[in-house]
């Protein structure tokens, strides 16, 4: 397969998968404008190439900001290529005990950050009639998992905005992949993770061994960032992308069970489903 050099735009390259992506993709030849929130870390980023990495310090949260980026990116280093919208955070807690300002911070990241740069890069990939756009959910956007509902949540809402987007611009040429890992050996589940302080006795019993379990795996999961970070490459030379891409063993067994559930209840209920159906086409409300 012959690899063409791309101008690849990458959100939080600072650390993790982010920066896997990032810095395979310096290593196969490509340009990387890589965005990250603090000053250090754009030396560092610039460091790894000086010709072809781009630091760009960014705040997904902040609308008009990516939209300037991106502009700007456009006309100094050029027309980007592929998008993979990776800035996130995890957010830990029970439904309950997370208060409401966290779950709405999780959302302004995890949904709306990745939002706000994938309509950033629309109107140019539109107007080439090419481009491919991946963001980084998670296997948490395709089945869930108690004491992590606001991260879930908010990568489910992000599942259901690109695989929306991906029907409205395929025929412009432009591919939309959900990336879907599972636990790679990463900072997520460590110092990155944000934590919702514990207040309901009640959950103690289902949420205390999650939490010591997610601590105890921290730096031990089966996930290679970097062979996560080859496949991702590697898709991007498809002429036909997947819309979903699951990474991890994990996630592909977590995912088909929660996939099975929703499947049983669709079979266990249909007799339900179908009965809500007008049953003949004069019947009025």
């Amino acid at each position: 397969m012959t690899t063409t050099t791309k101008i690849l735009l990458i959100t939080g390259v600072s650390s993790g998968l982010g920066r896997a992506f990032a810095t395979a993709a310096l290593d196969a030849g490509h340009t990387v404008v890589g965005t990250v929130r603090k000053d250090a870390d754009a030396e560092a980023f610039t460091a790894l190439n000086p010709e072809r990495a781009h630091a760009r310090l960014l705040d997904v949260t902040h609308d008009a900001a990516v939209l300037a980026m991106v502009g700007e990116v456009e006309q100094s280093v050029g027309p980007v290529d592929v998008l993979i919208a990776n800035a996130g955070y995890g957010l830990e807690g029970t439904f309950e005990e997370t208060p409401l300002s966290a779950l709405r911070a999780q959302f302004d990241v995890n949904v709306f950050g990745a939002a706000a740069t994938v309509q950033a890069v629309l109107p140019f990939m539109r107007e080439r009639r090419r481009g491919h756009i991946l963001a980084v959910t998670s296997m948490g956007g395709l089945a869930s998992f108690p004491g992590v509902s606001a991260y879930c949540g908010s990568k489910y809402a992000l599942e259901g905005i690109l695989e929306a987007v991906g029907k409205e611009v395929r025929g412009f040429g432009i591919h939309v992949t959900a990336v879907e890992p599972g636990s790679f050996r990463t900072d997520w589940a460590g110092r990155s993770m944000v934590r919702a302080p514990r207040s309901v006795p009640d959950y103690d019993d289902l949420f205390g061994p999650i939490r010591a379990a997610r601590q105890t795996a921290s730096g031990n999961q089966l996930g290679n960032p970097d062979k996560a970070a080859a496949a991702v490459l590697r898709i991007l030379e498809e002429p036909n992308p997947p819309a979903h891409l699951v990474l991890g063993s994990d996630a592909l067994r977590l995912v088909r069970a929660g996939r099975e559930a929703v499947d049983h209840d669709l079979d266990t209920w249909e007799h339900l489903t179908l009965s809500t159906d007008y049953t003949r086409a004069t019947e009025t409300p």
